[in-house]
């Protein structure tokens, strides 16, 4: 019984042995045939992702197929950027998830301090006559109503007392009748009185008089601040001059300009944030009351109103408001939208006219997206589409990415850019000459390290767009060069240095391609100089290598280092 079941033991071992030999003992003889050269292995489902040795997808886990030499391989997806593990990590690639969150922003404007205009009055002479005396003969003093401001002779006032004082002191009325008429001719004469600008309590202090008084003093109809007198003692007056204008200051307007841009963000009712360099340190908090509905054609650009109170300030001597007329005054406005689909600022690119994105698909692969926008956050740009939740994208090393897809481009003729013949007036030269010399000016700030001045020239720069665009608004050729100039021209206040020329960067680059075409092609314009900074991303992180700049003349002063390697870089020859 052992023995047989012994043999039927060794049968069935060597039934198994004969099926494993048959089914792999070809492919290693195959394997020991091929004798092809194998180039690299490749994952089928994620063409990015290859190896010198056989393994397995780091992304899918199916295993690397082998691409051997005369064979194409897998295609990679179109818009996908392959960059290998050492290449990653000298660039310092960062990536972050893409997610719902509200979105925050402090928009920072400049205003002035202005008086509410709906508060005025102008004292007017209801009489002609001569002022004996002025009680206020001087331009910023507090009145109160009914402060004596000037006395006036004058024989029509006088006249008209007259009237009143004798129809008031005539003996009482025997009938009813005589009573109600004396009474009506009583009130028609204080109405004459009152159409001359006499007030009830003049009128009241008239009737306690034996005759008429031949001057007349003239009261303040409200109280504020006298801002402009336009009399002197003794001069003569006619009916209907202007003798005073005074101002109720006890609230004034600050009013700055929304860009169009910002106008969505905006709303009555939010609070701003408003400081002067008239009082440091201290910060005035009001709402907004009126956004006005017509923009300015040429800054595009709508007057927002905000209404602040302003106390009567001072302890000794005379006191005075506590903010004056016409200050220069910044303001902050703290704005929020309900939460949505957004991603960090430095995470867009935007080359031309068309904003990307490039999302990390694994194994060193990246796929550029474009992206509609919505609105600017502090710190996160709103995604309305080409991007989902929960998605990584890349937040640094984004350029270089950029970069590379680019040179992956170059041989594609439809990707080189617009070629600009068209010959420019004369005062076409001149605006676009003005534009360069603007951005000249930023890019000096910048190398002299002088943050404050690149600030004031940045927050007026966005007035020069309009000139531009409008010059060459009917010149088809130059068209596709001025969206990515436009985009990149709304120049953020900047808190440092370092701020200041990430800000400048993207417009430094789309000035320069532009410089570098108008130079080529108008001879006007064969002076201007480019230019090129060889280690940018050493000034400005995430930023590409190599970048460009222009200037009106020599020598080379970098924007991006300033003083500390002024003279880092080489022009860039027509």
């Amino acid at each position: 019984m052992k023995t047989k079941s012994l043999f039927l033991l060794i049968a069935v071992l060597a039934a198994a042995g004969g099926w494993f030999a048959a089914k792999h003992w070809p492919e290693k003889k195959a394997a020991a045939t091929d004798t092809r050269e194998i180039l690299t292995y490749q994952s089928p489902m994620h063409p990015w992702i290859k190896s010198d040795q056989p393994g397995r997808c780091t992304i899918c886990g199916m295993n690397l197929v082998a691409v051997y030499k005369g064979e194409r391989g897998f295609d990679a997806e179109a818009g996908v950027i392959t960059l290998g593990s050492n290449v990653i990590q000298v660039i310092h690639v960062q990536t972050e998830e893409v997610k719902r969150r509200p979105l925050h922003r402090t928009l920072r404007v400049a205003g002035a301090i202005d008086d509410n205009d709906t508060a005025h009055r102008r004292l007017s002479a209801y009489a002609g006559g001569r002022i004996e005396k002025l009680h206020v003969n001087f331009v910023g003093a507090e009145v109160v109503a009914g402060q004596p401001l000037a006395t006036l002779y004058s024989p029509v006032l006088l006249a008209a007392e007259s009237e009143y004082l004798t129809v008031f002191k005539q003996p009482a009325a025997a009938t009813p009748a005589m009573r109600d008429e004396h009474e009506r001719m009583l009130q028609s004469a204080a109405q004459r009185l009152i159409r001359l600008g006499y007030a009830e309590t003049q009128i009241a202090a008239l009737a306690k008089k034996n005759s008429a008084e031949a001057r007349t003093e003239m009261l303040a109809p409200m109280s504020g601040t006298v801002v402009e007198r336009k009399v002197y003692e003794g001069q003569y007056v006619k009916e209907g001059d202007v003798l005073f204008e005074i101002a109720d200051f006890s609230k004034m307007w600050f009013r700055f300009d929304a860009y169009e841009r910002d106008l969505g963000w905006l709303q009555p009712g939010q609070l701003v944030e408003i400081t002067t360099p008239a009082l440091p340190g201290k910060t005035f908090s009001a709402p907004i009351t009126f956004i006005d509905p017509n923009l300015n054609d040429l800054t595009r650009s709508a007057k927002v109103r905000v209404e602040l109170e302003n106390p009567l300030v001072g302890r000794d001597g005379p006191k005075r408001r506590e903010l004056l007329h016409r200050l220069f005054a910044d303001g902050a406005v703290k704005l929020e939208i309900p939460e949505g689909l957004a991603v960090p600022r430095s995470a867009v690119l935007s080359p031309g006219t068309q904003p990307v994105a490039y999302v990390d698909r694994g194994g060193g692969g990246y796929e550029q997206r474009k992206l509609k926008l919505g609105r600017l956050g502090d710190d996160a740009w709103e995604v309305l589409a080409g991007l989902s939740a929960g998605e990584r994208v890349v937040t640094a090393g984004n350029m270089l990415i950029d970069a590379q897809a680019q040179l992956n481009q170059s041989a594609n003729p439809a990707s080189a850019p617009p070629v600009a013949g068209d010959a420019l007036t004369e005062a076409q030269r001149k605006g676009v000459g003005e534009f360069l010399a603007a951005v000249s000016g930023l890019g000096a700030a910048l190398a002299a390290d002088k943050l404050e001045a690149f600030n004031q020239q940045a927050a007026q720069f966005h007035l020069t767009m309009p000139t531009l665009l409008g010059l060459l608004a009917q010149e088809k050729s130059w068209q596709p060069m001025l969206p990515r100039i436009e985009a990149a021209a709304h120049l953020e206040k900047a808190e440092t240095l370092a701020a200041a020329r990430k800000n400048f960067l993207p417009l430094s680059l789309a000035v320069s391609d532009f410089a570098k075409t108008l130079r080529a092609q108008q001879a006007a314009f064969g002076t201007l100089k480019v230019f090129q900074c060889p280690m940018t991303d050493k000034a400005v992180p995430g930023a590409a290598k190599i970048s460009f700049w222009i200037q009106m003349d020599g020598p080379i002063q970098n924007p991006f280092f300033g003083a500390e390697m002024l003279d880092c870089g080489k022009e860039v020859k027509p």
